[in-house]
């Protein structure tokens, strides 16, 4: 796009794939500078939007480099590293030396350049990190910039994408945003057939252990009793004729206090006997839950499921013991000896679903929405049921970057490195959604007469 032609000029930091490029693209905008630190992504982002991004954001040191750096621009956008905000990390924040810090990157350029508007975006758990003190601080870094500052919550399927992605948005202007409101989402229905391509080749194989433990849970669906209600709690197959104790004490805690004969009339994981055996032998038939040394009392939370866990097994013993000594899930790893049924009314087919292998198990979804595409882990990309492509397959990366909204852009060469991207990226089509009415009343020219401003000291 001609600088003729564009409404308005925006930069890209921390661009990735370039999901905000291509939502402001669309709005008309021109991107006059993207900086992205991964040299794959960095060349893919010129190859998509010949554009050369800038390496890593902290090379751009000072005042003077910025200044000669980063052009002149009416709109600031950034996906700011989300791991150190991430439920999924270890939530170091702003004290996370390599990317807590970059956020104050962001800050000097806006300091420096003046942009009218900016879009941030991270993780939702930035709002409520360290007690909502990290959300005070964002606001007041930007607020003492002069920028007026909102911030919202959004997810792509509330817009019509079929994906449960939950992400923080934040806007501010010079302007201030007397006029702006957030989208409202119109909440349509929305189905993954969607993204779907049927005719698409499978990206990667399914681990065969991974093929036979769902053939394992799809089997306990069809022995289940057509009466019985499914659990809404995560079934732990590994709780099933254990009866270790778990609510005035626990293993740790008893061979600590007590030693290792203590156990010795309980029972381990699938019931496995421990009696006459050392700790480090005991260790190894409990479940990975129970078993760590600094568990000297379970939280009420994981009381309550190892509680719901045993008394669904003697409840329904008749049918899981055949289940348990035909399958013997003691041979799968933990993630596949845990089930999520998050269909609850819905036909005990497995195949008719969407599946996602995560740490705290297979979780089973139905079609209206994908998983959330999760970038610190490949084996999390979402796999589609034999009844909706009429085979067990991953989503393929064309079709993760359809729940981007990311349209035909070039991914990474290898389905990994592709993930990966995806896992990160922004989704355009929320990004466009709050942007159009930002951007309203943004005069280039005006902006361009008065030129940057610097904050006040």
């Amino acid at each position: 796009m001609s600088d003729e032609a564009a409404t308005f000029r925006f930069i890209d930091l921390f661009a990735g794939l370039g999901g905000f490029h291509v939502a402001l693209q669309e709005l008309g905008g021109e991107g006059v500078f993207a900086a992205e630190w991964d040299a794959t992504l960095n060349a893919l982002y010129k190859d998509n939007f010949d554009i050369t991004p800038w390496g890593d954001v902290n090379d751009l040191e000072d005042e003077t480099t910025i200044a000669r750096e980063v052009p002149e621009h009416d709109v600031l956008t950034a996906g700011f590293p989300c791991q150190p905000f991430s439920k999924a990390g270890e939530q170091l924040g702003f004290s996370h030396t390599l990317q807590g810090k970059l956020f104050f990157k962001v800050l000097a350029i806006l300091k420096e350049k003046r942009p009218r508007r900016f879009i941030l975006e991270n993780v939702p758990n930035i709002l409520r990190h360290q007690n909502g003190e990290t959300l005070a601080t964002i606001r007041k870094e930007l607020e003492d910039l002069g920028y007026t500052v909102d911030v919202h919550k959004f997810s792509p399927h509330e817009f019509g994408v079929p994906q449960i992605r939950e992400r923080a948005y934040f806007v501010g202007s010079l302007d201030g945003l007397e006029g702006f409101q957030w989208p409202t989402p119109a909440r349509p229905k929305t189905d993954i057939s969607s993204v779907l391509d049927k005719k698409a080749k499978p990206a990667r194989a399914i681990p065969a252990q991974t093929l036979q433990a769902i053939d394992m849970w799809d089997d306990f669906l069809r022995r289940a009793p057509e009466g019985l209600k499914l659990p809404s709690f995560p079934i732990w197959s590994m709780e099933f004729r254990a009866t270790y104790p778990y609510e005035e004490a626990t293993p740790a805690a008893i061979w600590k206090e007590l030693g290792p004969r203590d156990l010795d009339n309980a029972l381990g994981s699938f019931g496995f006997e421990l009696k006459g055996l050392t700790k480090d032998a005991q260790y190894e038939l409990l479940p990975s839950h129970a078993r760590r040394p600094a568990d000297l009392k379970f939280p009420a939370w994981k009381q309550a499921f190892i509680r719901q866990n045993r008394q669904f097994y003697w409840t329904n013993q008749r049918w899981l013991d055949p289940w348990l000594d035909q399958w013997k899930p003691w041979t799968f790893p933990s993630s596949l000896q845990k089930f999520e049924w998050n269909v609850q009314g819905g036909g005990r087919r497995i195949d008719e679903y969407v599946l996602q292998v995560r740490a705290s198990g297979i979780r089973v979804k139905r079609t209206s929405t994908a998983p959330s595409l999760i970038a610190m882990t490949h084996t999390q990309v979402p796999i589609l049921g034999k009844d909706i492509v009429g085979v067990r397959r991953y989503m393929t990366p064309a079709e993760c970057a359809a729940l981007q909204s990311l349209g035909s852009i070039s991914l990474p060469e290898g389905d990994l490195r592709a993930y990966k991207a995806l896992g990160n990226a922004v989704n355009a089509d929320v990004v466009r959604a709050i942007a159009k009415p930002l951007l309203r009343g943004l005069d280039r020219s005006a902006v361009a007469s008065e030129g940057p401003q610097r904050a006040a000291a």
